[in-house]
């Protein structure tokens, strides 16, 4: 991911009404959501919202595809990844890296199976 990119990116996230967005639209996973079912999940006014996700589509963080009579709205996890990526490239210097640098999204069967060292 380009660093310009990455500015776009976490600018459009720095922000409280579209980081409430697409934590919702990461939640909903890869089926989405529509946008009156984000303005309720958010509290987010209609006229509001469609400003908020267009800058937040401008910055690559979120896709749209039409659906009927709606238009359904979907975190992109590619870029979203790429940015965590890019955040967490050479973590720790190149040295193991400690529990607090464990992947956010590890599944959660994993992160609780794990055994301690002895």
């Amino acid at each position: 991911m380009e660093t310009k990119d990455v500015v776009t990116a976490l600018a459009a996230l720095a922000q409280d009404s579209r980081l409430a967005i697409f934590r919702s639209l990461v939640q909903a996973g890869p089926a989405g959501l529509a946008a009156g079912r984000i303005s309720e999940l958010t509290g987010i006014s209609p006229s509001s919202l469609s400003f908020h996700l267009k800058e937040l589509s401008h910055a690559g963080m979120v896709d749209s595809q039409p659906s009927g009579r709606f238009v359904i709205y979907t975190a992109n996890f590619t870029t979203m990844n790429a940015l965590l990526g890019f955040l967490t490239e050479n973590c720790c210097g190149g040295n193991p890296c400690s529990p607090v640098c464990t992947p956010a999204c590890e599944p959660e069967q994993s992160r609780t199976t794990e055994k301690e060292p002895t």
